[in-house]
């Protein structure tokens, strides 16, 4: 399959450093984009992919950076962070609230509590989708790893 990511780098410099749930959150998120993911730039007919994707966060942008197996720059766009700040929010009070849950709570209440981290999660990936419109086309499941990357990158 051509229209996917084969590869991908977080261009971390300047960031927090992540606690060890954020940074296995990372890599979870890394490891299923690259096994399962649907990614395509609709206006870069000529480079149907695979991608190499580069995720950075510049001046207060979130900057896709897409190139093609030689290395040829296919596409780069920059996103506002602003219309994900609340959701990011959100999403870590909500996983704060689990990973205390899953130490102390019965399993009813920490299932209760991992219900509402993935609808948050859920409404992150379609923000996400709604920011590329036009740029790249996701299908949910990489919506939703590509705003957890995102969420590790607003970490700090």
């Amino acid at each position: 399959m051509t229209n996917r990511i084969y590869a991908i780098d977080l261009d971390d410099r300047g960031l927090a450093a992540p606690t060890p749930e954020i940074d296995q959150e990372r890599k979870v998120a890394i490891f299923d984009l690259l096994e399962d993911n649907s990614f395509a730039i609709p206006r870069a007919a000529e480079y149907p992919g695979p991608y190499h994707l580069s995720l950075a966060i510049r001046e207060g942008r979130l900057v896709f950076a897409i190139s093609d197996q030689g290395a040829q720059k296919v596409a780069e766009f920059h996103l506002s962070l602003g219309p994900f700040r609340q959701v990011v929010k959100d999403y870590f009070q909500i996983c704060e609230s689990y990973f205390e849950a899953v130490k102390r709570l019965p399993p009813s209440q920490i299932e209760a509590i991992d219900m509402a981290r993935r609808g948050i999660h859920n409404e992150g990936a379609r923000v996400l989708q709604e920011r590329l419109d036009g740029k790249a086309l996701v299908d949910s499941a990489t919506a939703r790893r590509l705003f957890t990357l995102i969420c590790v990158m607003h970490w700090g």
